[in-house]
């Protein structure tokens, strides 16, 4: 087979059609309205492009038309919870929200930590978090360490 030469390269067959040119005349079949119908609000210039995803017209917005129910804490603290059998990858001495990032039990350290006093703990730990349920405390306390609230 001959090397392919710069000069004959063409686009697979069927791969690219002609731009579509509006608005030059009756002839073309796109003149006119160029396309764009009557009126209304996508006939104007900008009219696409500056209009909301979920704008409905003139129709009563769905956001509107579903009703609103309860109450949303803006204030409200989601933690991170970690629960207690995690611990057990952790080495002996401080558990902090830095180590439990670098083991990858916890996704990010921006985020207050919660510990929850689900599973056994036998090492001794000194666990720097958030906060921490009750069980948790008294778990980590029997095992000999001890909890810190940062």
């Amino acid at each position: 087979m001959a090397p392919l030469k710069l000069s004959e390269l063409r686009p697979a067959p069927g791969s690219t059609r002609t731009r579509k040119r509006v608005g030059r005349g009756p002839g073309s079949g796109m003149g006119k309205t160029s396309t764009r119908g009557h009126k209304g609000q996508r006939a104007r210039s900008g009219g696409v492009s500056n209009v909301h995803a979920w704008s409905e017209g003139g129709q009563m917005p769905l956001y509107r038309r579903v009703p609103k129910r309860g109450f949303k804490n803006i204030f409200r603290e989601e933690y991170q919870e970690v629960n207690i059998s995690s611990l057990t990858k952790c080495q002996p001495g401080e558990v902090s929200p830095e180590t439990l990032k670098e083991l990858g039990i916890i996704k990010s350290t921006r985020r207050p930590v919660k510990i929850l006093g689900v599973g056994t703990i036998e090492a001794a730990l000194t666990v720097k978090a958030s906060a921490f349920s009750k069980s948790a405390r008294e778990k980590i306390e029997a095992a000999g360490g001890k909890t810190e609230v940062i």
